[in-house]
């Protein structure tokens, strides 16, 4: 397998960006390379108009093993001297590929949904947290043992982003997993289902959310990232403004008086 089949691209029913992890033999451990190529699908996706959604995947038993640690090591650790540049390359490879690209992913303005099924650890977390929408497996696990290798910190931040400090805290102290259930009660995942429904669900959800209109989509989206009570109230005056007087609110009043089915235009 080439690097490049280790990301895979497909556009389904016109609008549904489909992107797959693709290196089951690995467990989808992931390389340098390998976030490159899903950075360069995520823009892809993000830039074509015809796209509405985007779904992340993946192939095989698992969702992710994480970053690879042969291939870190190899690149990280090699001559290492850390009085030189060694923290720095680390903390490179770390802060830049996986909490850089989950940044990126997190604000890109179409929904986002990650289907997740088996082991989904360490850095496989910082491609799933960014997503709008996630999706469980029943077998699914989420776990970021790098505790136990005597490693730990820089993916601090990202986990917050999901589970507070509190729960940060406590699931990297002691690198336990979060089952699917647990995901589910503490609001980290959307629905849990039977594995071999997950990606039949993935689809069912992305059809459903391609189907409504992109402006107020984007506009609800944007609404939701505000910080605080009094941000978000302004943001959402202006995302009512921005969708009400766009083409597809004409087109949705239009289609609601006359029973039929709007034709979103995404203008």
């Amino acid at each position: 397998m080439s690097d490049t089949d280790t990301v895979l691209y497909e556009v389904v029913d016109d609008s549904i960006a489909v992107i797959s992890l693709n290196r089951p033999d690995k467990a989808n451990a992931q390389t340098p390379d390998m976030l490159d190529l899903l950075d360069q699908q995520f823009t892809r996706a993000a830039d074509d108009p015809a796209v509405r959604v985007i779904v992340l995947r993946a192939n095989g038993k698992h969702f992710s093993a994480g970053h690879d640690i042969r291939v870190a090591s190899d690149r990280n650790h090699g001559d290492w001297d850390p009085k030189r540049d060694g923290l720095a390359r680390i903390y490179e490879y770390e802060a830049k590929r996986y909490l850089g690209y989950s940044r990126k992913w997190r604000d890109i303005r179409k929904p986002t949904l990650a289907a997740v099924q088996g082991q989904c650890i360490a850095g496989a977390l910082l491609l799933v947290w960014p997503m709008d929408i996630i999706l469980a497996a029943d077998n699914a696990k989420f776990s970021d043992p790098v505790v136990h290798m005597g490693i730990g910190g820089v993916e601090y931040h990202g986990h917050t982003w999901e589970l507070g400090p509190r729960k940060a805290k406590e699931w990297l102290y002691t690198g336990d997993a979060i089952t699917a259930g647990d995901a589910y009660e503490h609001g980290l995942v959307n629905r849990v289902v039977p594995d071999h429904e997950l990606f039949d669900t993935a689809f069912a959800w992305a059809r459903k959310l391609a189907a409504q209109a992109p402006v107020a989509v984007e506009q609800i989206k944007a609404v939701s990232a505000a910080g605080d009570l009094d941000e978000g109230i302004e943001a959402e005056k202006q995302g009512f403004a921005a969708a009400f007087n766009s083409e597809d609110a004409k087109e949705g009043i239009s289609a609601f008086l006359g029973k039929r089915t709007p034709k979103w235009s995404g203008k």
